[in-house]
């Protein structure tokens, strides 16, 4: 079968910027999936993605004019159920032969094979090929209607009367093998070989294109369009980076801005503008965020980061002469530029404090009140936890950092730019001369954000920060908004992450149930359900911890090992999973995982409680007597590591054990008749288990 190279492109009216590259590389790995499926490829097959702001295109390499013909083994029925005894087709194998429009001849074409214990018929059919034609047809609509489209709209098509669905209009379909034009359609479309270049840039309105191989170079050619996604983007970076170099500054990074404006232009051309300079005396976020979200510039820095009066703009025209392409965009930032000045000159004529009655109009929850009841809770939070961590001082400057860290949000420049909240509050609190680490605190609670963000930059801001997201996470529980499956409206997996980040990160001294606790008794809460409230908290957070844990390389073993002990303290959690690791990879490790298995089913066994004691006068064999002294020997300087919080080194003690625990078992019979004997041999290995089970449940190491 002849191979050559395929090209086919959709060209549409301006597709959603944010979601070009997602559509782009979902039309063409779709429409390569589905010719590979149908035998059209070859197993060297490459798929390239093209996708402008007008079109969505790609191009596979060795595509065959017809797929190879298949052998197929289809199952019939069972041999009796199909023929009777003397071997002849039965009703139900005629009919199902008709079924497949084949007549009683076809018996003969029947094969017994084993199908499990039982024989059955099977037909062996010989399956034509796809021919290109149908194979493309069906992997056009397959690809189109895979699209993440964020939102689809209905346009009619030329005849007047018909109607499709599609992301945007589309003008235009080209599917090329080599340089014979595919007989198929899409959208009301034919496909030929002709597509449009740059609106104003292109050679001439129409590009024709010769081959499959040609399209790229044609349309950047003659069509003044850079087709691929990813060589747009790197040349706008190219000519970022040249501009800014050239004023001694740097461009503004933010892929996303840079993935977005890739999909506004087809030829990009960068061209520098400025502002005037008394827009500086914005903080800089408000200036920077303006001119990307609404804009789609690129503010420039200087070498401390600092924001200057100059800006790229990423052009998709190329006039010999810019200056019209500049002033025009000056004009268009200046008054957004001033209304963020406006913005900030009043807000700054009233106080954070005053603005803290206003809270109270702002809707939180319907169950849990006003923003201003939840700040009042979170003050509540933040001050009991200050006082435990840094005492008095620190209680004051959490509980003031608490109670305006949510003013903000009702400022014009936050109502403008969401974005900003927190960070307008620090500068609106530096302004009226409050404490920086209140200031800092009132930016910093929100974080960390997301994975990988930075923590609270202090002690205020980690004090406020713990107490907003637990406040969050522990109210919504107890009113059962819990997350169900992938949803997860009030991001609380995010919440949780947060605060174990904190706890652990930060080292601080919480014990974790009973902050819970403390956390809840500020909720108006049924008391009886307050015990099954803290262990679905508890179960939630230990949850993320675990995934979190094993995405940094933990193994499933070794992070249950620790966490089946329920650590009051989650910032010892590192430390002891340190420690497991460390132990298992001793020679020792295994055995003495497994003896501890052992020992603690032994345990579960036993109905009455058993205490960790032994009586010397009660051993009689002389490996428990080998048992016990080398519990005597190594119990205190594993107990004293642990205490000293050197997990490693307690954990490290416990290999001397392995001789006199693996001749235990080889010798001493645990259930023995005489029933002091057998309480006092459960004492020992109660001890035993005692003494291995203060760093992590060494069981749980066991194969």
């Amino acid at each position: 079968m002849s191979q050559q190279n395929l090209l086919v492109e959709l060209f549409v009216e301006e597709l959603p910027p944010k979601a070009l590259k997602k559509l782009g590389d979902a039309f063409s790995s779709t429409l390569f999936e589905t010719l590979k499926l149908q035998g059209l490829s070859a197993d060297n097959s490459v798929v390239t993605s093209f996708a402008t702001p007008r079109r969505l295109a790609a191009h596979i390499t060795a595509i065959a004019a017809q797929a190879k013909d298949k052998q197929i083994s289809q199952k019939l029925m069972p041999v009796s159920v199909g023929l009777d005894a003397n071997g002849n087709a039965t009703p139900a194998l005629i009919k199902r032969l008709n079924g497949m429009g084949l007549d009683e001849s076809a018996v003969s074409q029947l094969t017994k094979q084993m199908d499990g214990k039982n024989e059955a018929l099977f037909l062996e059919v010989t399956q034509k090929g796809a021919v290109l034609k149908d194979g493309l047809q069906k992997a056009i609509e397959e690809a189109i209607q895979k699209l993440p489209i964020p939102k689809v709209m209905t346009y009619q098509l030329a005849d007047g009367w018909s109607s499709v669905n599609f992301v945007r209009p589309a003008h235009g379909l080209i599917a090329l093998h080599g340089s014979d034009i595919v007989a198929t359609s899409a959208l009301g479309l034919s496909a030929g070989n002709q597509t449009q270049g740059h609106r104003f840039e292109a050679k001439s309105a129409t590009v024709v294109i010769k081959n499959a191989d040609s399209y790229a170079e044609q349309l950047e050619t003659e069509g003044a369009v850079i087709a691929s996604f990813a060589e747009r983007r790197a040349e706008i970076v190219r000519q970022l980076t040249a501009a800014a170099a050239k004023e001694g500054l740097k461009p503004i990074d933010d892929d996303a801005l840079l993935d977005e404006v890739t999909a506004l232009v087809e030829r990009p051309n960068v061209v520098l503008g400025q502002f005037e300079a008394e827009f500086l005396e914005v903080p800089q976020e408000c200036l920077i965020l303006t001119m990307k979200a609404n804009q789609k510039y690129f503010p420039l820095l200087d070498s401390n980061n600092k924001l200057t009066n100059k800006f790229l703009i990423v052009s998709n025209i190329c006039p010999a002469d810019p200056s019209a392409v500049i002033g025009g965009n000056e004009r268009v930032v200046r008054p957004r530029l001033a209304d963020a000045k406006f913005f900030f000159d009043q807000d700054r004529k009233k106080t954070l404090e005053s603005r803290t009655s206003s809270l109270e109009k702002v809707v939180y929850h319907n169950k849990l009140g006003s923003q201003g009841q939840r700040s009042q809770r979170v003050v509540a939070i933040a001050n009991a936890i200050g006082k435990q961590l840094g005492g008095a001082e620190l209680a004051a400057k959490a509980a003031l950092a608490a109670q305006l860290s949510k003013t903000d949000l009702i400022t014009d420049m936050v109502g403008e730019f969401p974005e900003l909240q927190g960070i307008m509050g620090r500068y609106y609190a530096q302004h009226e001369g409050l404490d920086n680490d209140v200031a800092f605190a009132i930016e910093d609670h929100y974080k960390p954000r997301f994975a990988g963000d930075d923590l609270p930059r202090n002690q205020v801001g980690i004090t406020v920060a713990l107490a907003d997201k637990l406040e969050t996470l522990v109210g919504l529980f107890s009113i059962g908004e819990k997350p169900t499956g992938d949803k997860d409206p009030f991001a609380l997996r995010r919440q949780a992450l947060g605060i174990i980040r904190m706890l652990i990160e930060s080292k601080l001294p919480l014990a974790f149930e009973q902050l819970i606790h403390d956390v809840l008794a500020a909720f108006e809460h049924d008391a009886a359900n307050t015990a099954a409230t803290v262990q679905a908290i508890k179960e939630f957070c230990f949850d993320r911890l675990s995934v979190n844990l094993r995405e940094n390389g933990a193994t499933a073993q070794e992070v249950d090992a620790v966490l089946s002990l329920d650590p009051a303290l989650l910032s010892e959690v590192p430390q002891r999973l340190a420690a497991v690791r460390t132990f298992a990879e001793l020679a020792e490790a295994p055995a003495l995982a497994a003896a501890n298995k052992r020992v603690s089913n032994i345990l579960k066994k036993v109905e009455d409680e058993i205490q960790a004691q032994v009586n010397v006068s009660l051993l009689q064999e002389a490996a428990e007597v080998a048992l016990n002294n080398a519990l005597i020997a190594v119990k205190p300087e594993a107990d004293k590591q642990f205490e000293n919080g050197d997990y490693t080194s307690s954990l490290k003690a416990l290999a001397a054990l392995k001789a006199p625990v693996d001749d235990f078992f080889d010798n001493v019979m645990v259930n023995a008749e005489d029933a002091a004997l057998k309480a006092n041999r459960l004492g020992l290995l109660a001890t035993l288990h005692q003494t291995m089970n203060r760093v992590a449940d060494l069981s749980k190491l066991a194969g």
